[in-house]
């Protein structure tokens, strides 16, 4: 059969690998996609670059729009990354019929509704399974093999800068700032590490993967963020006393009143599967009110896991081109006109439990009036540690049961003005994940 011709853009790490593996494996993956796939035209700024990884055969330019309106090209890979240029470049391209790959968390999740609506009315498709945990297959577990399950939540270890910096945090008793410069200079971290360490990385994959379970339009602008800079090497080892591990972790959650959508650090029974997931190693987990609980775990990033993913999305399209649309699996695995319309819940309304540290004075009935507080604010104690400090002071680390945000932060606003209590009260969520 005539082969796909495949236009890809930008062929940096990803997109190299995309070209390395494709051509690497042609022969079985033609095997699987029922006709050859072959990249005929690329576009990058660095064009001997782009020459060395695609090979002679292949049509190169500095303007990806060039193989946008190359009337030749079936399917447009996006690896360009951003959302100025790569959303005009797939905007066009399903202006032009074309089908779309992309591994671009950012552009899905923050224009994923305009994208999708554009693909729907031209009748191609826009695939994406790249753009989340790299090589982990779980945009497909999502919208096809879960299929049959009413999805209760998602837990995902989803950016491996992070889980690595909190993985040598507890390994090696050190701080945040000395692990973040060994990230960088092993090349785990940018040198501008904002967009890791501060969620917005793991918020966008979580953003799409919450989409998929639920059914509902991304809504990256609703989701809660709060990163790992701020944690101390202390917590990490009182978590761990505690029979806990912590990870950045994003959750989205199906309750009555909405959706919850956040990315925080969280404290883990270490007794679970996904606690154990160390490194730069990316892990999923899903519970579905048939299947209960599975694990998806793998690298989540690199040349090629994830050219692994983006050649997948092509064998899927490769195979289904031809269908009538209506009959492909939609974008968001529900169908377009049965999309719910869910609010996604302020973090004020989540209810989790909790892990608070404070310092305080050592002396009798301050663990009376803390405990008094939270009392009046309906939040139970399940456990309690305390350590000595310096200076006859203690810190006191408390685990809650479950507790609604808002209530917790009025409590902890009434215990640090205790005149026993020194500074601000560390506070992180828990989860069992049950």
């Amino acid at each position: 059969m005539k082969p796909i011709n495949v236009g890809l853009c930008g062929v940096g790490v990803v997109g190299g690998g995309t070209a390395v593996v494709l051509k690497r494996n042609a022969e079985e993956i033609a095997r699987r996609a029922g006709r050859p796939i072959v990249i005929t035209m690329a576009a990058n700024r660095n064009l001997d670059r782009a020459c060395e990884l695609c090979g002679p055969d292949v049509k190169l330019t500095d303007n990806a729009l060039d193989v946008v309106n190359n009337p030749d090209i079936d399917i447009v890979v996006e690896l360009i990354g951003g959302t100025t240029i790569a959303k005009e470049v797939v905007l066009k391209a399903i202006e032009n019929g074309k089908h779309v790959v992309t591994a671009n968390k950012k552009l899905i999740a923050e224009y994923g509704n305009e994208i999708f609506a554009k693909a729907q009315e031209k009748g191609v498709m826009v695939a994406f399974e790249a753009a989340v945990a790299g090589g982990i297959p779980i945009i497909k577990a999502l919208r096809e093999g879960l299929t049959a399950n009413k999805i209760e939540w998602v837990a995902g270890i989803i950016n491996g800068t992070s889980n690595f910096i909190l993985t040598e945090m507890r390994d090696k008793g050190a701080a945040f700032a000395d692990v973040l410069k060994e990230a960088q200079r092993l090349g785990y971290a940018e040198a501008d590490p904002t967009f890791d360490i501060e969620g917005h990385d793991a918020a966008h994959k979580l953003t799409i993967m919450s989409a998929i379970a639920f059914g509902i339009p991304v809504q990256f602008d609703k989701a809660y963020l709060e990163g790992i800079s701020k944690l101390e090497a202390q917590d990490i080892r009182y978590a761990q006393e505690l029979g806990y591990r912590i990870k950045l972790l994003g959750i989205t959650r199906r309750k009555e009143a909405g959706i919850e959508l956040r990315v925080h650090p969280t404290l883990i029974p270490a007794k679970r599967l996904i606690a154990n997931v160390d490194g730069v190693m990316n892990a999923v987990l899903v519970k579905g009110d048939a299947v209960g609980a599975t694990l998806y775990y793998g690298a989540g990033a690199g040349a090629e896991p994830t050219a692994s993913s983006v050649i997948a999305d092509l064998v899927d399209i490769t195979r289904l081109a031809t269908a009538d649309p209506e009959n492909r699996v939609p974008h968001l695995a529900f169908q377009p006109s049965k999309m719910a319309n869910l609010p996604i819940l302020p973090i004020d309304e989540v209810e989790t439990c909790y892990y608070l540290r404070m310092n305080a004075t050592d002396k009798p009935g301050v663990l009376a009036e803390i405990t008094r507080i939270f009392a009046d604010a309906n939040i139970s104690i399940d456990s309690m540690l305390q350590k000595p400090a310096p200076d006859d002071r203690a810190d006191i680390i408390i685990l809650t049961h479950l507790a609604v945000e808002k209530n917790v932060n009025t409590a902890l606003t009434k215990i640090e003005a205790l005149e026993a209590i020194n500074g601000k009260v560390v506070k992180l969520r828990l989860e069992h994940l049950q």
